[in-house]
């Protein structure tokens, strides 16, 4: 077989690394060069690949080391049985891919995962040779993710929290007993077994020695982990469930979610077409409510009977369908977790409006200006100027739902 070149490489294993959605840059720290200089600084900008939770683009090279792999996972691509092209990167050309596109102003960071060549710990410790070479002989000051191996030396799992930003472990399916039917070689013990000690490692170096000195930081942006939504059959409940027991207990900074893409002569077990991706949007605002707007489990799930999200309405609109008689809520006298439920109400409109009727009396008009989406929150709340009709009518969800289409003959 003839030798690759680096650009046949890059190809596809950058295309291989698409399936991983675990890799956005939200929680790095800026690092700077003032220190004795360094490449990679977060200052500038490049490729948008990712963005941070204040709006900034952030570039990253995102990459497999290898797309060959000893495991069999029934749902992934790069499995051991599947009749894939494969490739892979020395160590030396991965650091000399970063460098070139760090030096081309293409990217400012790095997402590297792989799959798991001869053994865990061999497929590790060349990932952390990587990091290390980059951080130690290149100086680079950008922003680094690894992909870690549960089964690898919790050595060389320590060793790659010391470079990298953010550490990732993906518990890839939100049950233990889809992991055992669809991915036998993966242990979820093993798995948060893996996290709980990143978890450690993070909190054992917050704090000061007894000579005052802060010990090395320990992937200072956190760890973050994927699941895979419709390759079984685990309802949006238990989806939730899982990413609720995985925030609580291991601290995880984000949970990523990946419509299942269906594969090349996959087994029979697996779906043979993909979950709409409005479902995974839907998880995607539901978990942001869990985290931010002090929503708990049961009442997301109390908005979805059948164990499913809407997907007509998103989950805050369906719980405010559900829950009328919370509504509406007066936007000049509701406390803070009251603002936050109304429909098309965010964050930063909650701060303003707190921040306002300090000093005066909230009008229509103020809403507006302040950035609410009146079109969803106009029916759920009232103000000096404003009080909505037709709360309580059966037809207020026809109002937010999206209109019928008629289908295809062909």
């Amino acid at each position: 077989m003839a030798k690759m070149t680096l650009d046949q490489k890059l190809a596809i294993l950058s295309d291989a690394a698409k399936y991983d959605a675990s890799c956005a840059s939200s929680g790095g720290q800026r690092r700077n060069s003032r220190d004795g200089g360094g490449l990679g600084s977060t200052t500038g900008s490049g490729i948008c690949h990712a963005y941070a939770p204040d709006g900034r683009c952030i570039s990253l090279l995102k990459i497999l080391m290898t797309n060959f792999c000893i495991y069999d996972c029934a749902y992934c691509v790069n499995r051991v049985s599947s009749n894939v092209q494969r490739a892979r990167f020395t160590p030396e050309e991965a650091v000399e891919l970063t460098l070139e596109f760090y030096r081309r102003n293409y990217i400012e960071g790095l997402f590297l995962s792989s799959g798991i060549i001869r053994s865990p710990d061999e497929t590790m410790g060349d990932m952390v040779r990587i990091a290390r070479s980059l951080r130690l002989d290149h100086h680079f000051r950008g922003y680094i993710h690894l992909k870690t191996i549960p089964d690898a030396d919790p050595k060389l799992i320590e060793e790659a929290g010391l470079h990298a930003d953010r550490l990732s472990i993906n518990v890839e399916l939100p049950t233990d007993a889809s992991v055992a039917r669809y991915a036998p070689e993966k242990k979820p013990a093993q798995i948060r077994k893996a996290m709980a000690d990143v978890r450690l490692k993070r909190e054992e170096r917050k704090d000061r020695s007894h000579s005052g000195m802060r010990p090395p930081r320990f992937a200072p942006a956190g760890q973050s982990t994927q699941m895979i939504v419709g390759a079984d059959g685990a309802s949006d409940t238990q989806i939730l469930t899982t990413s609720t027991r995985l925030y609580s207990g291991y601290g995880l900074r984000r949970v990523y979610y990946s419509a299942f893409s269906p594969i090349p002569d996959s087994t029979a077990a697996l779906p043979l077409i993909r979950p709409p991706l409005m479902r995974e949007h839907r998880l995607y605002q539901a978990d942001w409510l869990l985290r931010f707007y002090g929503f708990e489990l049961d009442e997301i799930a109390g908005a979805a009977p059948d164990g499913n999200l809407d997907l007509e309405v998103d989950p805050k609109l369906a719980w405010a369908l559900a829950n009328r008689h919370r509504f509406p809520v007066d936007v000049n006298r509701a406390d803070r977790e009251g603002l936050l439920r109304i429909p098309g109400v965010g964050t930063k409109s909650v701060g303003r409006i707190l921040t306002t009727r300090r000093h005066r009396g909230l009008r229509y008009e103020d809403l507006r200006r302040m950035g609410v989406n009146l079109k969803q929150a106009r029916a759920f709340l009232t103000a000096l100027d404003w009080r909505p009709r037709g709360l309580d009518s059966q037809d207020l969800r026809s109002r937010f739902a999206p209109p019928p289409e008629q289908l295809q003959l062909i």
